[in-house]
């Protein structure tokens, strides 16, 4: 019966996928068909993974279909999921380890090993346990090539195919097994049982080759070669008896070659005579090899069907984030530069108190722009409403930052104990340090925080520019009788309504009021424009393996927003044309008017109610902005929040597993042997007489009682608590999409104020985005 080399399966330590992968698609995908889909696959998953790893296997075709349908999951998977950032921690004995069983494991493709070599360890971000080393793997693939080879021996014996092709066939199993021989002679992880196999294997291997190759040498009448073939076979098979006969069983082959050695000696003692040539004279067999390692194609499983099928690889969805991050940027920049056009125009009708000098004809009523200014005001609340918003300022900006520092101080905690590990463990203590593996974090929260005091900045901007224009705010809330009181009168211009100039200057003031409106259009269409990229991108990195994300994003913009931006231009354009004539027209009509104090007080006043109710309105619509910026960046603080807490929580569970480890270790160190030290030697005075002496037994005691005192040390160390995760308003339950924290991809509000622009919270770019980036 021949006997075979297998591999343990490599046992690993229970994870549970479903909570951090569940995270992942809440925070990734809005609720939906989509999500529910996707956890659904999470909790199969864990379900396959648990019947793959978490149960004994029996020797079965249909313990290996489950082994395969993982695999294949975990290959279709790994493009599709950061697992990276998930803080998933695999642990995996070494299947060679001191108490595993050697053998009984299910033997996969002959490719395998060479797949581990070549492919697996790469990805691996630290040392591999012995079982899967280069060298290791390399020693397993030798040895699963020969083995194929030997079945191929055996079935080619089965059928009874010619002995010139089944010699060459052992010949080679022989000359594979002499090469996986030597891998191993070195290999002190293997074991023990493995060398005296394949050195077993080879010695068969090459007797059948003999055994064979004598049968065609008798076919071809060459007797002597026969006989000297069938003793060299002989002395094979004694060889593998002799020193291996525990670990295989060579008798039906030593049988074999017996009986055609006897045969053989008989014929050619009485009738051939043939001289029997020596070993070493012998033409050499050759040798025909029916394997090779061939490489891993997956699916492996026939059955396989994908969990995550409508879940698209990572590459694209990074690719997704970058090409939603340029799209926000065309729309803010629209945007952005429209609404600056339109804070343009409201200053220059300020300074020129456009349009009410048109209608303040009469010198002494309140005009009809004003009067609509002032309910403008009073119906979005007046100065209550943005007292109020402001005061809420400072507790948003206080919830953001107690989150902040709450996520960074578990990284803090952590790595100090880490820290406090490694001094005392030394070289022992060799895993990743938590300073190297934070700074991602740290960058991140550093940026964070950079946000947070800029935004402080803009917070102030805005309650300065309420300050100044309070005043005239609150005139405007007043009653019309009031407000009417409240406006210097002048002498009656009654002369001016009909002039030319006031015709002039009421038609271009309506043209510009066409041009506004025709912005509020355009800002609606460019706000509506949607597209996925995801075809595109998957169609490129199935083509090309790779994304160019931003040729392939850029090209698109400009096809989806290339006539926005003439349209906007052409806008802007005749903006300013007009703005110029209405300057030139405004100068005509103020020297029509007569020059007085009264009327340049009267119209002093209507400038700076006019002033006010665009300042009230910027002022509003900045606050709002404000604090729907503190609002969703309470809720990335808080995923911000969760990665800490996730990788902290994996960190202490490797932690507490390396320090069980060294624990252990410790207590099997065997204690410093007891011996007495001759009173010459010794300069510690002798007892008193009469007093007891130490004995070796009370020595030994106090040193396994130091002992014990420091494993307790140890112990205590396990319990260090972690900080509790800070999530006061259960913002957690919101689901958004999934966005990297990038400077260039955050919303504008925290960016430095640009100069001379209405809105003070800084957008990106800055010169150009008065307002918060649309998502």
């Amino acid at each position: 019966m021949a006997t075979f080399i297998s591999v343990p399966l490599k046992k690993s330590s229970e994870v549970d996928l479903v909570k951090p992968l569940s995270k992942f698609v809440t925070s990734t995908y809005p609720p939906g068909e989509e999500q529910t889909e996707s956890l659904r696959a999470v909790e199969e998953l864990n379900k396959l993974r648990k019947s793959a790893l978490g149960r004994p296997l029996d020797k079965h075709e249909s313990s290996l279909e489950i082994l395969l349908r993982y695999y294949d999951q975990l290959c279709a998977i790994e493009p599709k999921l950061p697992f990276t950032e998930l803080c998933l921690t695999f642990t995996w004995k070494d299947a060679f380890d001191k108490g595993s069983l050697f053998g009984g494991s299910v033997k996969l493709g002959d490719g395998a090993f060479a797949h581990i070599k070549d492919t697996v360890l790469s990805a691996l971000n630290r040392e591999p346990t012995m079982d899967i080393s280069p060298e290791t793997v390399g020693t397993l693939s030798q040895i699963m090539l020969s083995q194929a080879q030997e079945v191929f021996v055996l079935k080619a014996t089965a059928d009874k195919m010619k002995d010139a092709i089944v010699a060459k066939l052992a010949n080679q199993a022989a000359d594979y097994y002499s090469d996986a021989f030597k891998q191993c002679q070195y290999k002190e992880n293997l074991p023990k049982e493995v060398l005296p196999v394949l050195a077993a294997k080879h010695c068969m291997m090459q007797a059948t080759a003999e055994l064979h190759q004598s049968a065609l040498a008798h076919q071809k009448k060459k007797f002597g070669e026969e006989i000297a073939r069938l003793q060299h076979a002989t002395e094979l098979v004694k060889t593998a008896t002799s020193r291996y006969d525990e670990y295989v069983n060579v008798k039906d082959l030593s049988d074999k070659i017996s009986r055609a050695l006897t045969a053989a000696k008989k014929d050619n003692d009485f009738i051939y005579h043939d001289r029997v040539p020596e070993v070493k004279d012998l033409e050499h067999i050759g040798k025909a090899s029916l394997v090779k390692a061939t490489a891993i194609q997956t699916p492996l499983s026939q059955k396989f069907t994908d969990l995550f099928e409508k879940m698209v690889p990572m590459a694209v969805q990074q690719s997704m984030s970058a090409a939603n991050s340029r799209k926000a940027d065309t729309v803010n920049r629209l945007i952005g530069s429209m609404r600056e056009a339109t804070n343009l125009c409201n200053g220059v009708l300020a300074s020129l108190n456009l349009p009410a000098a048109l209608e303040d004809l009469s010198g002494d009523a309140v005009p009809q722009s004003i009067l609509e200014k002032s309910r403008a005001v009073v119906q979005q609340g007046g100065l209550q409403s943005i007292e109020q918003l402001i005061k809420d300022l400072p507790e948003l900006l206080q919830r953001n930052r107690e989150i902040l520092d709450e996520s960074l101080k578990m990284l803090d905690d952590e790595e100090t104990t880490d820290n406090e590990l490694r001094g005392k463990f030394n070289q022992r203590w060799n895993r990743t340090p938590s300073g190297d593996l934070y700074k991602p974090l740290r960058a991140e929260g550093n940026n964070f925080r950079n946000i947070l005091d800029k935004a402080v900045q803009a917070d102030q901007v805005v309650k300065e520019r309420y300050t100044a224009h309070c005043e005239m705010i609150a005139l405007l809330c007043k009653p019309e009788n009031e407000l009417s009181a409240a406006i210097p009168s002048a002498n009656p211009t009654k002369t001016l309504q009909g002039s030319e100039v006031v015709n002039v200057l009421r038609a271009q003031l309506a043209q510009l009021d066409e041009v506004k409106r025709e912005r509020e259009v355009l800002e609606g269409e460019v706000k509506s424009v949607t597209f996925d990229m995801t075809a595109k991108f998957l169609t490129a990195l199935a083509q090309d393996g790779a994304i160019n994300e931003e040729a392939l994003t850029t090209s698109e913009l400009d096809t989806r927003y290339g006539s926005h931006t003439q349209r906007v231009q052409q806008n802007l354009r005749r903006q300013e044309e007009l703005l110029s004539q209405i300057q030139v027209s405004h100068q005509e009509f103020s020297a029509l008017k007569q020059s007085n104090s009264e009327a340049n007080n009267r119209e002093e006043v209507l400038k700076k109610l006019a002033s006010a109710h665009d300042s009230y309105i910027e002022i509003s619509c900045n606050i709002k902005e404000g604090t729907k910026f503190y609002n969703d960046l309470t809720e990335i603080l808080l995923k911000f929040q969760n990665k800490c807490s996730d990788i902290v929580f994996a960190r202490k569970t490797e932690r507490d597993e390396l320090l069980k480890y060294l624990q252990q270790s410790i207590a099997r160190e065997p204690s410093a042997p007891s011996f007495n030290i001759p009173s010459y030697q010794s300069n510690t005075p002798a007892p008193a007489s009469g007093g007891p002496t130490p004995g070796p037994r009370i020595k030994m005691f106090t040193q396994f009682n130091l002992k014990c005192n420091f494993v307790i040390l140890l112990l205590s160390l396990r319990y260090y608590q972690m900080p509790m995760a800070y999530n006061p308003y259960a913002y957690a339950q919101f689901n958004m999409p999934y966005m990297p924290y990038q400077a260039q991809g955050q919303a504008g509000y925290p960016g430095a104020p640009p100069a001379q622009q209405p809105y003070p919270y800084p957008q990106q770019p800055p010169q150009q985005q008065p307002y918060y980036p649309q998502q």
